[in-house]
């Protein structure tokens, strides 16, 4: 059963009774010394910050941050910010974890941009990098998590259908510089592309609030692809074995540096390219969602980015 009331249609002085999923909680202390709960909670239409000043021990133990949670609260106005004033809160149960209520939509329909990702992939020459791609393409079970999961949890692309976007996104970008550099493989690059992040199917779970896989947390999604790929081309006869460890270098090297999640840096002009472009896609996308997010001219400090971003004066409909 889903969400009726979302963060949109909360007003001040309301009592509301809905779920939402807790992206962050504190405990922290008043001026006085009271022990109280903040919370952030989200649903697919915004998030507002809450408040726990009763039975706080007890009730922050029924929940811990990624949970999804049911409140009832009052609806107070604080320093200009709409906040939950929280009286009561349960745990979700399974029949309540519906992921379109606590996620954004995606931007476009998924199915075409699918269809969009797999032309794509029809154009790389080379037919051994074209039949591995495709083999993830058209593999059903593969293809039911990759249109669902985010490309991240938070920094980027942060959405139901955030990866398929994400790739698709890189994937044109490459597309888009196709012939500006000479000496490029461009089929190994856009190859590259399609693939960097298919490793995320499998570190992030769809089934609840998007959390990591024990084998997520243990590995994280560049091994993971990395073995995804591999059993892939051992089952393609007559792979060649250094387009092999090409492809295989873009993944294991797309984030740039060991301290970012890559196991080795960037050493073919190929794996430079698809670094800077994931980058530059995630970063970019980040900042806009963030932009997106504000209100007034500038932006809240943003942790990750570390800075504010201006938006100006006259951009409160900024759509990016």
């Amino acid at each position: 059963m889903g969400k009726s009331l979302y963060v949109i249609d909360i007003k001040e002085r309301d009592v509301v009774e809905t779920s939402f999923l807790v992206t962050e909680k504190i405990f922290s202390q008043s001026k006085n010394g009271q022990t109280y709960l903040k919370l952030k909670l989200r649903d697919r239409t915004g998030e507002i910050e809450g408040r726990i000043w009763e039975d706080v021990e007890q009730k922050g133990a029924l929940f811990d941050a990624g949970d999804l949670v049911t409140v009832k609260a009052e609806v107070v106005l604080y320093q200009g910010q709409l906040q939950l004033n929280i009286l009561e809160l349960r745990p979700c149960s399974d029949e309540e974890m519906v992921l379109e209520d606590f996620f954004p939509p995606p931007r476009r329909d998924l199915q075409e941009m699918l269809e969009e990702l797999k032309e794509l992939a029809y154009q790389i020459e080379d037919p051994y990098l074209r039949r591995l791609v495709l083999s993830f393409l058209r593999d059903e079970a593969f293809l039911e998590v990759f249109v669902k999961v985010p490309a991240s949890k938070k920094l980027h692309h942060a959405r139901l259908g955030g990866l398929l976007e994400h790739t698709l996104s890189v994937a044109k970008l490459v597309n888009r510089l196709r012939g500006h550099y000479e000496g490029i493989d461009w089929d190994l690059l856009l190859a590259g592309a399609i693939l960097h992040d298919l490793g995320k199917t499998k570190e992030i779970q769809i089934k609840s609030p998007f959390e990591y896989t024990t084998s997520g947390k243990l590995l994280g999604h560049i091994i993971i692809g990395l073995e995804m790929v591999s059993k892939k081309i051992e089952a393609i006869e007559g792979f060649p074995p250094e387009k092999a460890l090409l492809i295989k270098h873009l993944l294991i090297s797309h984030h740039g540096r060991g301290e970012w999640g890559s196991p080795e840096r960037p050493k073919t002009i190929e794996a430079e390219l698809l670094h800077r472009l994931d980058d530059l896609d995630a970063k970019i996308e980040g900042i806009m969602d963030f932009i997106k997010g504000s209100q007034g001219a500038w932006t809240e400090f943003h942790k990750a980015f570390e800075r504010s971003f201006f938006r100006g004066e006259n951009r409160d409909n900024f759509e990016g």
